[in-house]
């Protein structure tokens, strides 16, 4: 009788920097680790953000005993509203994750059973029994995953770093790591993210001291851009800004929303006295003042954006405030960032930006703690996670120096059917892993063919040809009429229009067309007449729409 095997199936999260979700299968038990979204690409036009391919966890939701999330990043815990409205299963997770997840969810109108845990805790989903430790990272309450199964142990690390002198005083629990690496770990899955770069993350503790060495020096206002999520970033700035006597304010929708769930949990703490509304900015003195606003991304609408753009009703940019970039550049968003910093730059403010400015850390683990873990872990397989090719492909070469056999270090691409037994690992299946794209209250109806035609609309434009005939003999009644949106302006190319109108005539005239019901014949000799005439002229090619209308 064969063995069962348990199946490991990344949904997302591999290759990519978004939309992280992972299976975990054997026999009749399933559970997923985290449900994250991935913000748009440059050629995804008009999408709002990107979710995994859920359909496998829909086919197989009788296996499914529950959703366990590391942290609360949107990259991990997006997507929630969608998986559960296909699906029901218990959510588990730390008390910042559960209450973010839990403001989705309203706003969705979702109802879900949470099951709050804390590092240390264990639960059971099945013929899984999972352990939680403590690991750091830039958003308070992650944790990493003991995976006991019936074959072994999986450590799967979740997104992490190692900070010795974290601003919550928790340390990423390596003690239980190396008791368990004595023990035998079978597998372990790991953050690769900053696979690329040598040496150790700087200490979070690190931002609060050069961040208080640029509030002394500012002579004016206080503007400090950081990502909503980052809690203790964010409780830095306000310790500092309680030193100095100065009053904090939150600028930012979802800023503001994270800051209170945190601050209602306990997780982010402001003194009675320091914060301030947007509308009470006008009573205080400029120096008196610090702004902690969304838009280190140089994302459209956010605070930052539209006090470059001279668009924020409340506050309008002056030379002598000192705007603080506490954030790094998330592949994709350069060109945002740096057109917001080049605006702010003509406003005369003082930027501070740079990686040397020592006003970010990141949150992911650099190569020296990579090994640190697989030197405590000594894992049999290692499979690493979180990252594009290139960071998947530097940890496994660390793997590999570290002693890890070529042959146990998996490279795996979203939708792979992994089976890992004691001995062996080997990749048995694909199944679907398209990105879902969400446009709208639209889910996964904009597809390649939709996305193709915005970037031919966006490139060259649309004309829309308009002719109509006689029902009865299929003689020619009108036009033909163009319209032109977005290729030519009407009256500025009056001399193209006619002459393309005329092109459309000889074509029909041409044709022996009778009276019938299917015109397709009529467009597609009207699209390639077009096509090829406007290409000669101008050497573009503007989407072509023809209309044949019925008199």
């Amino acid at each position: 009788m064969q063995k069962s095997k348990l199946k490991i199936i990344p949904l997302g999260g591999i290759n990519e920097f978004g939309k992280n979700m992972t299976v975990f299968e054997y026999e009749d038990d399933m559970f997923i680790l985290d449900c994250g979204i991935m913000f748009p690409k440059e050629d995804m036009l008009g999408i709002d953000y990107v979710i995994p391919d859920m359909s496998y966890v829909t086919m197989h939701q009788e296996k499914l005993r529950g959703a366990v999330f590391t942290h609360g990043h949107e990259d991990h815990i997006g997507a929630v509203p969608y998986l559960l409205k296909q699906v029901s299963t218990p959510i588990y997770g730390t008390r910042l994750t559960l209450g973010l997840i839990a403001n989705k969810l309203q706003e969705h109108g979702i109802q879900a059973v949470q099951t709050l845990i804390n590092p240390g805790d264990k639960i059971e989903l099945g013929c899984f029994s999972i352990e939680f430790f403590k690991v750091n990272h830039s958003i308070a309450g992650s944790v990493g995953l003991i995976i006991n199964t019936p074959i072994g142990v999986i450590v799967h690390t979740g997104d992490y770093k190692i900070d010795y002198t974290p601003i919550d005083g928790e340390t990423t629990d390596l003690s239980r790591l190396a008791v368990l690496g004595k023990k035998g770990i079978l597998c372990l899955m790991t953050d690769s993210t900053n696979a690329e770069r040598p040496g150790f993350v700087m200490s979070e503790k690190s931002v609060g001291v050069a961040l208080a060495r640029y509030f002394r020096e500012a002579p004016g206002r206080i503007i400090v851009a950081t990502f909503a999520s980052n809690i203790h970033r964010i409780q830095q700035i306000v310790d500092e800004a309680e030193r100095m006597g100065k009053k904090v304010c939150f600028i930012g929708r979802s800023l503001v929303n994270v800051c209170n769930t945190a601050i209602a949990l306990g997780e982010l703490t402001i003194p009675e006295g320091t914060m301030i509304t947007l509308e009470h900015l006008k009573y205080y003195e400029d120096h008196e003042i610090i702004i902690i606003t969304t838009g280190s991304q140089g994302e459209p609408m956010s605070g930052l954006v539209r006090m470059a753009d001279d668009e924020h009703r409340q506050v309008e940019l002056q030379e002598d405030d000192t705007i603080i970039i506490s954030a790094s550049a998330i592949p994709g968003n350069e060109k945002s960032i740096s057109r917001v910093i080049n605006q702010l730059y003509m406003k005369g403010c003082k930027v501070v930006f740079n990686p040397k400015s020592e006003v970010h850390v990141s949150g992911h683990a650099c190569q020296e703690e990579l090994k640190l873990i697989l030197a405590l872990t000594k894992p049999k397989f290692f499979i690493p996670v979180h990252g594009e090719y290139r960071n998947l492909v530097t940890a496994a070469r660390i793997g590999g120096d570290m002693g890890i056999p070529s042959e146990n270090i998996i490279l795996m691409e979203n939708g792979d059917v992994m089976e890992v037994s004691k001995t062996a690992v080997k990749l048995v299946d694909k199944i679907p892993s398209e990105p879902v794209l969400i446009d709208g209250s639209g889910i996964g109806d904009v597809g390649n063919i939709v996305l193709r035609d915005r970037r031919l609309l966006s490139l060259d434009g649309l004309m829309v040809v308009v002719v109509a005939f006689d029902k009865e003999t299929g003689r020619l009644r009108g036009g033909p009429d163009i319209i032109s949106r977005g290729f030519v302006y009407m009256r500025e190319a009056e001399e193209l229009i006619d002459e393309a109108r005329s092109a459309v005539l000889t074509t029909i005239a041409a044709m022996d067309v009778r009276p019938f019901n299917e015109w397709a014949p009529i467009k597609i000799a009207i699209r390639n007449t077009l096509r090829d005439f406007l290409f000669e002229k101008t050497k573009r090619t503007p989407m072509i729409l023809p209309i044949v209308m019925e008199v």
